[in-house]
């Protein structure tokens, strides 16, 4: 091999990182299905033994490519650059190509922005899907431009190519491995399990000759639509008969709804899975938005945060709080459902747990302040019966709320496998009223119960009482109230000395158990975490 191929120091071609192969690959060489001849005298190499070009950071996306081929030289390169020297050439092979060439040759055309080459390519794709977003380090108008004129011309056919199979444009930040492998023979060429959604696989199997689908990422983080986006809306907006957009994940961080309405008109909204709103909207905006949810029918995941009523009459809060939770019932494949500070549902969970059409594995109602009757209505809903994970940090209980919590735990106890009460201001006897619930959730893994003030007694009769969870390998504790001082600060020999207590209750309890206590707040982490500075490890007789 030559030096060249060994320095990869080299300013090498986009993301093929060119290589001089062994003696024998250097000669001429005739490919039979391209139908042209490669001579190696077309393939300009300077001394160095590399074609001067683009180069990429050690750590990105191209440059792991390129080395892996440096490492693994394969002729197809050396024919994706011969082919380019001459466009016209590249576009009339086309139909001749070897499928193998047509990843490293797309990925040449988009590097060196020939539009008429990657035109052309997009109504000869041999693959179901084209993974462009996953060449894009960031969206390129022009790029997206040459790509839907290609499609144009593939819509316009009235009797498509055979070896065309393109169904589906994505757009999103996926399909990497596509491009590392150049899957040569296969349609199927992503890991990712976002890339066959529910909508996307009925589309083709139950409808093989539905409109294409194109795919991206909508995520509304500015306060305006940028011009990408707004190409393609346009685009697809003059071609509804023929092209779905779709995506399967929609966040909402900023932007005013009148933009988001205008997006999500274009959209398939059944496509969608997962919806984040994690913006500061007042009840009334988040009642205009609740019909296009209801029309999400797919939805697994459901996030809402930040949700404020404002200085309305009762009966018209409680109105847009029914508007909402009404939609609840077109959402047959919801299973997460996440509300942080939901103050529109105090006092009226029961209206939406009665629209909950199927049963949640995961709940978290957080900084929110549960009624008594919220917390008995919670444990009679028959759709939260097989909750896995249950999080109700920030929600203040009282004591008859602390029982409630109780028969709330023992319904879930056969299948909870997450317990969050963090700040929660349980004190001992809250504690004590829901340890033998606790005691009978045998599939719980991960229990917390930070920023709680509890004593030293209360805290080894929990350990005791959760002693016989077979599968509890994450605790997280509050340090007992015996720790700390007044202010709050803690007392350094006070806590080694309760340190030293707790590991000799995990020591007479006899089983290997790691446990976690602090009740400080994490300065470099977000909403309701907390810092752990070490753990306390019983496994025989050894203190860590």
């Amino acid at each position: 091999m030559s030096e060249a191929r060994g320095s990869g120091q080299e300013e090498l071609p986009c993301v093929r990182g060119d290589f001089l192969p062994d003696p024998p690959l250097i000669s001429n060489c005739w490919n039979p299905s391209l139908g042209t001849q490669i001579d190696k005298d077309s393939i300009r190499i300077n001394q160095r033994g590399s074609v001067k070009h683009y180069q990429y950071p050690q750590d990105s996306f191209w440059n792991q490519v390129r080395m892996s081929l440096q490492t693994r030289p394969r002729l197809l390169n050396l024919a994706a650059v011969s082919l380019l020297r001459d466009e016209a050439l590249a576009i009339t092979a086309l139909e001749y190509l070897p499928i193998e060439l047509f990843p490293p040759l797309f990925m040449e055309a988009f590097c060196g922005s020939r539009s008429e080459t990657l035109k052309a390519m997009v109504y000869a794709w041999p693959f179901v899907r084209l993974p462009l977003g996953g060449l894009m380090q960031k969206p390129h108008l022009g790029t997206l431009q040459a790509v839907l004129d290609g499609l144009d011309i593939l819509l316009a056919q009235k009797n498509h190519s055979k070896r065309c199979k393109l169904r589906v444009l994505d757009l999103r930040n996926t399909g990497q491995d596509f491009w590392k492998m150049w899957s040569g023979s296969s349609v199927h060429v992503s890991s990712s399990s976002s890339m066959t959604p529910i909508a996307e696989v009925r589309s083709r199997t139950e409808q093989p000759l539905a409109p294409l689908e194109v795919f991206i990422e909508l995520h509304f983080k500015e306060s305006t639509i940028d011009d990408f986006l707004i190409y393609l809306i346009r685009w697809v907006e003059q071609r509804k008969a023929s092209i779905h957009l779709c995506s399967n994940k929609l966040k909402i961080a900023s932007m005013s709804l009148e933009n988001i309405v205008q997006v999500l008109g274009i959209v398939q909204l059944d496509c969608i899975q997962e919806v984040e709103v994690s913006c500061i909207w007042h009840l009334s905006t988040l009642a205009m938005f609740a019909p296009f949810l209801g029309q999400m029918s797919n939805i697994q995941r459901l996030h809402l945060s930040h949700i404020h009523g404002l200085a309305f009459e009762e009966e018209e809060e409680y109105h847009h709080a029914v508007q909402i939770t009404s939609q609840f019932r077109r959402l047959y494949h919801l299973r997460d459902l996440y509300l942080e500070t939901p103050s529109f549902l105090e006092g009226c969970l029961n209206q939406m747990l009665r629209c909950l059409m199927t049963p949640l594995d995961n709940l978290a109602i957080i900084h929110s302040l549960l009624t008594d009757s919220d917390l008995t209505h919670l444990s009679q809903c028959p759709n939260i019966s097989q909750l896995k994970s249950l999080d109700l940090t920030g929600d203040l209980l009282t004591y008859a709320n602390a029982e409630r919590l109780s028969v709330l735990l023992e319904k879930v106890a056969g299948t909870l496998e997450k317990l969050d009460l963090n700040m929660c201001g349980i004190s001992d006897v809250h504690l004590e009223a829901i340890l033998p619930a606790l005691s009978h959730c045998f599939q719980l893994k991960s229990f917390s119960m930070c920023g709680n003030l509890l004593s030293m007694a209360i805290m080894e009769k929990m350990l005791r009482h959760t002693s016989a969870l077979p599968s509890l390998n994450k605790e997280l504790y509050p340090v007992p109230q015996d720790s700390l001082l007044s202010r709050g600060l803690h007392q350094p020999q006070r806590l080694a000395q309760c340190r030293a207590e707790l590991f000799e209750i995990l020591k007479d309890l006899g089983r290997p158990r790691t446990i976690w206590i602090s009740s400080i707040s994490c300065p470099q982490c977000e909403g309701h975490a907390f810092y752990h500075p070490e753990p306390i490890i019983y496994q025989g007789n050894i203190l860590a």
